[in-house]
């Protein structure tokens, strides 16, 4: 088993963002695109981002597939800003080989997020990882 499977099932890695959180972040970034809304048939890997990108990715192995998009997007133009809500693990090969070389900006989140509908907060510290 890996090291954080009992975490996955503990904590829907498809988690809602906090509606007082996306909207903090919209009023600052005017947000144009979210490639991870609330629909399980979409797949925001697979088409093109435009504008001001919020994403809020399925937590796992999938995060370095997120922000290797967000990079490529900016990269050629589609986006001015990419702002990702990421679990804040600093020990793990995405957060040093994309997150500290290339990121804009990382804001760690004081406290822990209450997800969707949770009464408790989520088991682990988030970050805001923002591309330009």
């Amino acid at each position: 088993m890996g090291m954080h499977n009992n975490l996955y099932r503990t904590f829907n890695i498809f988690e809602n963002t906090p509606k007082y959180l996306y909207e903090t972040l919209n009023s600052e970034f005017n947000f144009d695109f979210d490639p991870c809304p609330e629909n399980p048939n979409f797949n925001g890997l697979e088409v093109e981002w435009k504008g001001s990108i919020f994403c809020n990715p399925p937590y796992g192995k999938q995060i370095r597939n997120w922000l290797e998009k967000a990079l490529k997007e900016i990269e050629i133009g589609n986006c001015k800003n990419a702002v990702l809500l990421l679990p804040a693990y600093t020990d793990v090969k995405w957060f040093h080989e994309i997150v500290l070389e290339k990121a804009y900006e990382i804001r760690f989140i004081k406290g822990r997020i209450k997800f969707g509908k949770h009464k408790d907060s989520a088991p682990f510290a988030n970050m805001l990882v923002i591309f330009k």
